[in-house]
């Protein structure tokens, strides 16, 4: 059993180490970025068979990330599908934060839904955690009047939201090629974030891989429309 458990270790260690190859099997590809991957030549991005392009607009309640403007504006003049992203910080007053987030994110038609990236509890109870990203999501979806989309890793997930917030999309991170992550209640991911070091022309540097679970049909009825 020892033996069998450090070989494991090992082969689990070595394989968060790779780069992360594409997956086959989906046919609608992104990726997901922010000011970490600086300076992006969109136009190349887009040749490689990239759909969709998530990015980082805010954080808390007064940080903005400092290449969302250009990234935003640059992802749709070349083409691809754009979405915005909200990193929560369960301590900090959640009105401020969902300002943060509108006072960086003007949606236009053809945007993905904003989405609240949840992945630290920060020191508060589950409970507290839930009221509060409860309350920035039905803030946000008044706001725009599409409903947003929940990010987090499925471990996450699993302990801390599986409860309550079962009506919203899922964008889930599990970073194993070979196994599609299962989330504890059943519901169905619609984004699956599989890897963190995939490389790209146009990219300096590694970037996550993410998959759409459906047709491209599908990714547009769920982008927005004023």
């Amino acid at each position: 059993m020892r033996i069998v458990f450090i070989t494991s270790l090992i082969l689990s260690v070595s394989s968060c180490n790779q780069t992360t190859e594409r997956l086959t099997g989906f046919d609608i590809h992104g990726i997901d970025v922010s000011h970490y991957q600086l300076d992006i030549d969109w136009k190349i991005v887009a040749d490689q068979k990239i759909t969709f392009a998530f990015v980082k607009a805010s954080e808390g309640e007064t940080i903005s990330d400092n290449f969302f403007c250009k990234n935003w504006k640059e992802i749709k003049n070349a083409g691809i599908r754009r979405g915005a992203y909200h990193f929560f910080r369960p301590k900090a007053s959640v009105l401020t934060q969902a300002q943060n987030f509108i006072d960086n994110v003007i949606l236009e038609k053809g945007d993905l839904p904003p989405v609240l990236d949840v992945e630290v509890l920060d020191g508060v109870t589950p409970e507290e955690l839930g009221f509060s990203v409860k309350t920035w999501l039905e803030i946000i979806e008044t706001k725009y009047q599409i409903r947003p989309i929940i990010y987090t890793n499925l471990k996450f997930y699993n302990d801390h939201l599986a409860d309550f917030l079962s009506e919203y999309p899922i964008w889930i991170a599990r970073y194993n090629r070979f196994f599609e992550p299962l989330l504890i209640n059943g519901q169905e991911w619609i984004f699956w974030q599989y890897g963190n070091r995939g490389r790209l022309e146009g990219i300096n540097g590694d970037v996550d891989f993410n998959v759409f679970q459906g047709t491209i049909e599908e990714l547009n009825d769920l982008c927005y429309t004023p």
